[in-house]
């Protein structure tokens, strides 16, 4: 079982940026691949970024390449998801999620953090 705490949420004007957490409970943490994922209301969850359990491995959603980094510290236990370049569009909410591999579908995270709302003021 692995708990995920988000945390770094908040408003921030267009051009910002901000650095989300994800803090998970348990040893195994390093051995799960890692997804942050952002839904608006009305729309389907959207895959953000991937890392895999080493954090070799990246994957990024086309629009927030070269805007947004993903990273992990597995002494920490921690996912970072650091955002710049910030724009209206990325305003939702913010989910992390642990899973097997760092795929870009939702349904394959096993388990999920509570969210936290990122908004972008134009």
């Amino acid at each position: 079982q692995v708990q995920l705490v988000e945390s770094g949420g908040g408003l921030v004007q267009a051009g910002g940026s901000l650095r989300l957490s994800c803090a998970a409970s348990g040893r195994t943490f390093s051995s799960y691949a890692m997804g942050w994922f952002r839904q608006t209301p009305g729309k389907e969850r959207e895959f953000v970024a991937a890392i895999g359990w080493s954090g070799g491995s990246t994957y990024y959603l086309d629009s927030v390449k070269g805007r947004f980094t993903i990273s992990r510290d597995n002494a920490k236990n921690t996912v970072y998801l650091q955002m710049n370049s910030l724009k209206p569009e990325d305003t939702a909410v913010y989910y992390c999620a642990a899973g097997l591999v760092p795929t870009r579908v939702a349904g394959t995270y096993d388990y999920w953090g509570q969210g936290t709302q990122v908004t972008v003021s134009s």
